[in-house]
């Protein structure tokens, strides 16, 4: 029996021309969120990379979403090797820790907490330093499903990939495939593995390498890319083979400049060969503009299931060939 194939973003809260226009300011943007679960039943949260939430305001997460939604979340920067004094990586306080934890700890007693998200930097190469980075992860996490993304080629060139799948394999980790610009060293190449049993993740960031290394700039600026539909159709054949190996997958859209990721992840559904709930006029209109023409899956699907919203009446390099290890 295959199992389910989850697709939604990274984010939720910036998505322009999504949500209706009341929910665009002031206490009503918190729920943003229960519309945003109206269309999708996974989301990757990755404010939690730059800060980390209060456990109150995570419980709000729970509670503005129904029982089988589902949250990854980005571990916070000084877990991942992203802090760095003097150019060498520090070690997260053991307040960092604590509050990280305590953050997860609502998604986790509710049965909402699918993955922690961990993104190594570029300059975590393979090496014993980074390895350890990994090994503290499963020390922190002992019970809860921890999914790595890598951002330097030396965990996949020169013979490298078969050991660093069989680490994630010993520690029961799940590898992040990514779809990115296939431009320096800074990136990985397009590869689906099944690391762990609990779960497969493909993660696409769009492929805009004019702005892959351009420092200073917005994460919009970064991903700023709206994949054709041919682009994506290359990933399907791999989400469904890890489906049919009976391993849950997560497809998530990380371009977010604009609607991107909501077009896409949109996109990808109906690809699937499921019929996703009718995407909001003006996805509709971003779908016609890029394609020249509405895609014949909209006129059959149906509105989303109407939600009840708490506080409603309160305030240039060619892709390389993907590849699948199963």
């Amino acid at each position: 029996m295959a199992a389910p194939i989850l697709v939604g973003t990274c984010n939720w809260a910036d998505h322009e021309d999504f949500y209706p226009e009341d929910l665009g300011n002031g206490r009503r943007q918190r729920d943003r969120l229960t519309y945003y679960a109206r269309y999708f039943p996974v989301v990757e949260v990755d404010t939690t990379f730059y800060g980390i939430p209060k456990p109150t305001v995570v419980d709000g997460w729970v509670s503005r979403t129904s029982d089988d939604f589902v949250f990854n979340v980005k571990a916070y920067r000084s877990l991942t090797g992203h802090e760095r004094e003097g150019r060498v990586p520090r070690p997260p306080t053991p307040e960092e820790e604590r509050d990280f934890l305590a953050a997860l700890a609502p998604l986790r007693e509710s049965g909402k907490l699918r993955a922690v998200h961990y993104q190594l930097p570029p300059w975590l190469t393979n090496t014993p330093q980074a390895r350890d980075v990994l090994l503290a992860a499963r020390d922190r996490h002992p019970d809860d499903i921890v999914a790595v993304e890598f951002r330097h080629r030396s965990w996949f060139d020169h013979g490298a990939w078969p050991a660093t799948e069989e680490l994630l394999r010993e520690l029961d980790f799940v590898y992040v495939g990514v779809d990115a610009p296939q431009i320096g060293s800074a990136t990985a190449p397009p590869h689906l593995a099944i690391t762990s049993p609990r779960l497969c993740i493909a993660r696409f960031h769009g492929r805009n390498w004019r702005t892959w290394y351009i420092k200073g700039q917005t994460s919009a600026d970064r991903f700023d890319y709206l994949y054709r539909p041919q682009e994506l159709e290359s990933w399907v054949p791999a989400l469904r083979a890890a489906s049919e190996r009976e391993v849950p997958v997560h497809a998530l859209f990380n371009n977010n400049r604009s609607n991107y990721a909501v077009v896409n992840a949109f996109d990808l559904e109906a690809m699937l060969g499921r019929l996703p709930p009718r995407p909001p006029a003006p996805i509709i209109e971003a779908m016609e503009r890029r394609d020249g023409r509405i895609p014949d899956w909209v006129n059959e699907a149906e509105e989303p299931a109407v939600a009840i919203m708490p506080g409603a009446d309160q305030e240039p390099e060619a892709q390389q060939q993907l590849r699948l290890s199963l």
